[in-house]
């Protein structure tokens, strides 16, 4: 799933040691397998973060200066719920807006779909 997020609080998308942090969370939240993270934190601002895991990615790169992120959660197998990881860094860095596609990989020709997100207040 791509998403992108926002009207993000500048300091939380500038704190690369923080996003980690959060990712890895939202990793073992969703019930996927950390394999390593690494990130960025870049001068003047913004941060990247990958979580690589057993079952594929996680991965969110930031531009705090104009309050976006954009998310990619990209999961295989039964035993995930990619879902899950979406909402806890949605609970994590509050956007004002959020716009999701459901990207359906590894099975041939690309299929894009409108997820079913969660009714999280954005306040």
């Amino acid at each position: 799933m791509l998403l992108i997020l926002g009207g993000v609080d500048f300091d939380l998308l500038n704190n690369a040691e923080f996003l980690q942090a959060q990712m890895v969370e939202a990793a073992e939240a969703c019930g996927a397998s950390v394999l390593s993270v690494q990130s960025k934190q870049f001068e003047p601002q913004g941060a990247t973060v990958l979580v690589l895991l057993s079952e594929s990615h996680l991965s969110i790169h930031t531009y705090p200066e104009k309050g976006f992120a954009a998310l990619d959660c990209y999961t295989c197998g039964e035993t995930v719920d990619p879902q899950l990881a979406i909402d806890y860094m949605i609970s994590v860095l509050k956007p004002t807006t959020t716009h999701a596609k459901k990207l359906v990989r590894g099975m041939g020709e690309l299929k894009v779909e409108e997820p079913i997100m969660k009714q999280i207040e954005l306040v």
